[in-house]
């Protein structure tokens, strides 16, 4: 494996892969902050030159973080079909790259391609593309998914409804949950971040909002983002619920510091799969970032553009109906400024698509870093074309309990108008029984919420 380049005059030499990925890797701020960044743009040039030559087989063989010392790694791995894996070892990424964005590269190639990556391939081939090349490659990729509705379909798009309140006031989630579903969002699913993590609390939320939806037919699933364990607990003692939450780290460090463990994971995906709410098979909501891993000193000295792909292949073991990366959440210390945000976006969306999972995004950012509104619908409309499976649906892009900025319910209805795009077909059905659309544009009853007081 080749570790040098020459550039203008200059030698580079990195010791390791580990190296040359993270020195591979669009400014980030996180990476800086980790130490492992490339010193100069010339650096990093030099150091995708030696990466856009080194086979995927290569990367395979040369694991940044050891199966014998990382679960999430064995997963990865275990998860490797060698039928699809043996045609493309001897690939460069730089070959796998051009395959990919190649016209006669048709999305079916793709699916039965990516069976055989492991993580760190994705990143990889997401380093060598360009902002464009992530929103092409990405729209070559279809990856649906099925609940009580079924999102990423061609020709969709979907949105979750987050009504979050600051004391989980029930009257508080339902008002906003009215006001979401009068301008069709929810399809993707109705889901709140509590602010109480007990069974208890838990419990009157879910039972409230199952209770709206049977009620009003509503075809969607509901969930409570409660840590899986709060999940475990609750839905074993009968609360109603649609999808388990949780969020995930790209290394066994990373989780253990959110208090899970695969074997959690799987408990949780038994109990899912037994007693959730839906018709379909995938029952599961992750949600990720880039810099969770640094913030938590659980890194390893590895890029977080990696270990975030990381978080797309353990999320791969559960078939999940939803995974989103809150992209600019965590804060500047890891994404720095909206350049940022939009490169960890569409570098985000990409590599979960790659590896095969139902992709969404949270465009938001905190108030202390370097980003506004229009950032963000900037990301949404490059992603929008990037076929991303849904968004998130807050009142005014505003979260009051969570204290951050993301995409409002008039952000996704643009959206579907210009690029002629439908919500989830079952929801669009009930939507248009409800008058709230019509041949898949908002009617002027929509954005009225006393459509669900009886």
């Amino acid at each position: 494996m080749r570790l040098a380049s020459s550039l203008g005059g200059h030698s580079f030499q990195f010791k390791d892969l580990r190296e040359v990925m993270a020195k591979a890797n669009e400014e980030k701020s996180g990476d800086q902050l980790a130490g492992i960044a490339a010193a100069s743009v010339a650096e990093r040039v030099a150091a995708k030159s030696v990466l856009s030559g080194i086979t995927l087989g290569e990367i395979r063989n040369n694991p940044l973080i050891p199966p014998e010392t990382d679960e999430v790694s064995r997963v990865i791995e275990a998860q490797v079909d060698e039928a699809e894996y043996r045609p493309i070892k001897d690939w460069t990424v730089r070959q796998f790259r051009e395959w990919l964005l190649d016209i006669k590269t048709r999305p079916g190639d793709i699916a039965r391609a990516r069976r055989g990556l492991t993580s760190e391939m994705v990143a990889a081939t997401c380093k060598l593309m360009s902002n464009l090349d992530l929103v092409y490659a990405a729209a070559k990729m279809r990856v649906p998914a099925t609940a009580n509705t079924t999102i990423g379909l061609k020709g969709t798009l979907a949105a979750r409804l987050q009504p979050n309140h600051t004391t989980d006031s029930v009257a508080g989630i339902l008002a906003s949950t009215r006001a979401g579903l009068s301008y069709g969002i929810g399809d993707a699913v109705i889901g709140v971040n509590p602010v109480n993590d007990t069974v208890e609390s838990v419990t009157h939320v879910l039972s409230a909002l199952d209770e709206f939806v049977q009620e009003w037919e509503v075809p969607t699933q509901i969930c409570v983002l409660a840590h899986v364990s709060t999940m475990i607990r609750a839905a074993s003692a009968g609360a109603p619920f649609g999808l388990i939450f949780q969020s995930l780290a790209g290394t066994q460090m990373g989780n253990e510091a959110f208090g899970i463990e695969v074997k959690m994971l799987d408990e949780a995906y038994v109990i899912a799969r037994e007693k959730a709410k839906v018709a379909g098979p995938n029952v599961m909501y992750f949600e990720t970032g880039q810099g969770s891993e640094l913030s938590a000193d659980a890194h390893k000295g590895v890029d977080q553009v990696v270990l975030e792909a990381r978080c797309y292949g353990l999320a791969k073991r559960y078939n999940p109906f939803l995974v989103n990366t809150v992209v600019g959440f965590i804060g500047p210390e890891y994404l720095y400024d909206s350049k940022q945000v939009l490169r960890a976006g569409l570098e985000d969306h990409f590599m979960g698509k790659l590896t095969g999972i139902s992709m969404g995004v949270d465009t938001c950012y905190t108030n202390h870093i370097e980003a506004d509104q229009n950032d963000l619908e900037n990301l949404e409309v490059l992603l929008t074309a990037a076929g991303c499976n849904y968004f998130m649906g807050l009142p005014q892009g505003d979260d009051v309990m969570l204290n951050y900025q993301s995409s409002g319910f008039h952000d996704t209805a643009a959206l579907r108008e210009i690029f002629g795009l439908r919500p989830a077909p079952q929801f669009e059905v009930w939507c248009e029984k409800l008058g709230i659309l019509a041949d898949g544009k908002l009617t002027e009853r929509a954005g009225d919420p006393t459509i669900f007081f009886k």
